[in-house]
């Protein structure tokens, strides 16, 4: 079964991390932030990524999201942060005005959507001229990626090979990405590759608390309790490291101007 975004239990699944420095660089080798004067992140979530463009210099950050859940989660998150305005909305239909916005972050949405190009009409739209849309998502390479100690995402696809028809479904290759870009009407489309940081943790039995609670991994929604218990059973015996581990995704990051 898939993740239920709309469950109030799962309000602060997305609000738990920080955004970590290799994204925060990517973000700034993109654009100055201190130049945005309005930025939208479409698909907040908790408003992890949201709180990270504000810290980064962006004055006005609007998080928007269709989840009522998630955006009471991101509220929380971002209480300190009065410049933060959060709204209910849809990728395909923000309620923001035309050209209004310089500057539109789009993370790990795309896969979660039937119309790319109805997603990426509406960015343009919100956008000012010479306005920038970043889209991050993974790419079915990206999430089938070799499983290590610190690719943890890779062996849960190793244990479970049905998880990889999930992923089959919902990842959209680059180059279509790039097309849905180009007939949205966007410019000087560049991809760049990222292997972020996800989370630190202090021990073994602090990740494999996190993955019991399927915190931010919505793969995990499609496997049963007895599924759950095998896979971290299994994450037991292969991480023997009494170490910190680091744990990272792999990631496409497109940049496209209008």
């Amino acid at each position: 079964m898939s993740m239920n975004f709309h469950d109030d239990n799962m309000k602060m699944t997305y609000a738990s991390r920080e955004a970590d420095p290799s994204w925060l660089q990517i973000v700034k080798d993109i654009i100055t932030p201190t130049s945005v004067i309005y930025a939208a992140d479409i698909g907040c979530g908790g408003g992890i990524y949201t709180k990270a463009l504000y810290e980064l210099g962006i004055n006005n950050v609007i998080g928007i999201d269709y989840s009522e859940a998630m955006l009471a989660g991101a509220k929380e998150n971002c209480k300190q942060y009065p410049m933060i305005h959060l709204r209910k909305g849809h990728a395909y239909q923000t309620h923001l005005p035309d050209k209004s916005v310089d500057f539109v972050l789009e993370r790990a949405l795309i896969h979660h959507l039937d119309d790319l190009f109805a997603c990426f009409t509406e960015a343009s739209r919100i956008l000012m001229d010479d306005g920038v849309l970043l889209v991050q998502d993974r790419t079915l390479d990206d999430c089938l990626k070799k499983g290590t100690h610190q690719h943890i995402r890779g062996w849960i696809f190793e244990m479970f090979p049905q998880l990889k028809k999930v992923e089959e479904r919902r990842r959209i290759s680059s180059v279509d990405v790039k097309k849905a870009l180009f007939d949205a009407g966007f410019n000087h489309i560049t991809e760049t590759k990222l292997m972020e940081t996800r989370k630190m943790y202090s021990s073994k039995q602090e990740l494999l608390t996190d993955i019991q609670q399927k915190n931010g991994r919505s793969i995990l929604h499609y496997l049963n309790n007895h599924e759950m218990d095998r896979l971290l059973l299994s994450l037991d015996k292969k991480i023997v490291s009494m170490r910190p581990i680091i744990e990272k995704d792999y990631w496409t990051i497109w940049k496209a101007q209008k």
